[in-house]
This record gives structure tokens, sequence and C-alpha cells, in this order.
């Protein structure tokens, strides 16, 4: 700590001997805007290969310490680049690489409106391709999307909603702590870590459980055009392999990731495009398969009090 308010010093004496006024000095590593990267094919049109990786949150990325920050989170992100590529009328198609097993449902439907906005704000085609698991809300945010592709061993489906509680009473009655509250109605403090959830108040959460589930169904009925029947059948929690998914009708196709990229380019009516990724400078970007280094966080679902997702987490 010494050594680095001697530096910080050092830079504004030689400011001042110098005449310099414009000093910037920052102790932490700041977020450089992204770049472009292609990575491959040729000609004016553009493809641009988008990642939805991870724990689906809009928390900021990896964990902070002192003199650290967090990074921008996935939704932060993710809409950074959406607005790169609207000020860039030579992208004609976007291809949505994910690889995720949902997360939080209020984050995944925000991730899904960004995504539908886009495509209707610009007329590009959007193409969601899962790699290992596109499940839950990844599944969710994938509908936004105009055609959805799976590799031949994806894990997807899962279509339902989770109520995350922790439940510290165990542990307070062994150590010997009590908690007291003092609410203005006797419904305040409902889903309290600290108290067992009474007969009434699980019905109250379920009906909002209930209620979540009937705007992941019905985000599948628009999405897909399936029957709503087909749809309620489906959407019991379960996962499916790509080919069960495919015969039921919740994915279109059974492919790799350059398959899914040529068919974002027949989307878009485009013969010849270059494949193009956004980066940071402190990223390696080489080829289709280079993702962004992610950190996941899942400290969303073990915060205290009560977390809603559209998550398998098995």
């Amino acid at each position: 700590m010494k050594t680095i308010l001697i530096a910080v010093l050092a830079i504004c004496l030689l400011a001042m001997v110098t005449g310099c006024t414009l000093v910037k000095v920052s102790l932490t590593e700041e977020t450089q805007p992204f770049m472009e990267k292609v990575i491959s094919g040729e000609g004016k049109d553009k493809v641009l290969l988008l990642d939805i990786s991870g724990f689906i949150t809009s928390q900021g990325d990896g964990v902070s310490f002192p003199g650290s920050k967090k990074g921008p989170g996935l939704l932060a992100r993710v809409r950074e680049e959406l607005d790169r590529a609207r000020s860039d009328k030579n992208v004609k198609a976007m291809v949505l690489r994910i690889n995720s097993p949902g997360g939080g449902v209020t984050a995944s439907d925000m991730l899904y409106h960004e995504i539908k906005k886009f495509k209707q704000e610009t007329g590009v085609k959007v193409l969601a391709h899962f790699m290992d698991m596109g499940t839950s809300g990844a599944y969710y945010t994938a509908l936004a999307a105009d055609r959805i592709t799976a590799q031949p061993t994806t894990v997807t489906g899962s279509i339902g909603v989770i109520m995350f509680r922790i439940d510290a009473t165990g542990l307070m009655q062994k150590i010997g702590v009590q908690t007291y509250e003092i609410t203005s109605g006797d419904k305040k403090g409902m889903g309290s870590p600290f108290r067992p959830i009474s007969p009434e108040e699980r019905t109250i959460f379920q009906g909002m459980i209930d209620s979540l589930q009937a705007r992941f169904v019905n985000t599948v009925i628009e999405g897909r055009s399936m029957p709503q029947d087909t749809v309620k059948k489906l959407a019991d929690g379960r996962i499916y392999t790509s080919q069960e998914a495919k015969a039921s009708g919740l994915i279109d196709d059974i492919g790799y990731l350059d398959d899914a990229v040529d068919q974002a380019k027949k989307l878009a009516g485009l013969e010849h495009a270059r494949v193009v990724t956004y980066f940071r400078p402190d990223q390696y970007k080489d080829n289709l398969y280079s993702v962004n280094l992610i950190s996941i966080d899942m400290g969303e679902m073990f915060q205290p009090g009560v977390s809603f997702m559209y998550l398998w987490l098995p």
C-alpha cells in the first residue's frame, strides 16, 4: 500500500513540474469498449456471433474485493453488443451461442425482451443455437429468435419455475440465536429465512409461481406457434435431448455451430458474409468456438429471502 501511495505522489509531482494537469490515476482495471473480430468469411455483409453463457443474472460478473470492481453483467454486456450491432448496417444476421442452465426470472425476461426488440427494430435475422445446455431461462431467452437449433448432445427444456429460499431456523436454534420481527402486517415478513413458512404463505408463493409459469408457457406458445395443451404437457419441468426437443417442436433443427451460421445466412438471404464477434482488448477470440471468459456469480440464488428462477439446477 505504501508503494502505491509513493507512486501516486510521484505522478502528481511530475504533473506539476511539467505543467500537465490532465492526469488520470486509476488503481483498478477499467472495462474497455468492444472491438470487432472477423472469425471467418468475406464480403460486406456480416453475421454476428453473440454469447449467452453461464447463469443468467442482472448482477455484475465476478466477485468484488477491496480495490476491485465487478465487470459488466451478462445483461449489460449483451445490451452493449446489441447497441453496437444496431449502429452497423452491415450486420444482417445474428447467431446466439447459448450455453446456460437459465437463471433469474426477471433477468431471463429482460434478455428475451432486449433480443426481440433488437430484431424488430433492425430487421436482423436471429438464430439461437444451444451448445451443452439451453434450459429454462436460457430456453426462454431463445424464444426471441427466428429459429432455434441445438447440438446433437444438447440438454434443453426444463420449462418451469423454481423458488429458492434458505431456511436457517435449524441452525439458529442449534447455536442459540433468536430473531424477532416487528412488522406492519402479518404477511410482511413472509419468506424470511429465520422462521418457517406457514401453509397460507406457501399458498401465496405457489400462486406467484403459477403466474410466472403461465408467462413462460405463453411465451413458448407465441414463440413456437404451438397449441396451449401441447406446451402445457411439455412444461412440467423435465429436460429433453435434442432429438426429443425437435420431435416435440421445441427446437427447429439439430446440428453444429457452423451449421447454425449457415442457417443464419440463409435466413438473411446471404450467399457470402463475414462471421464477426465482439471482444474486449484483454480477451482472446480466434475462431468460431472462442468464447468470452465469464465468471459465474450465483450469489443471487443464495441471498436471504426468496428468489424466483427459470433455472435447471439438478
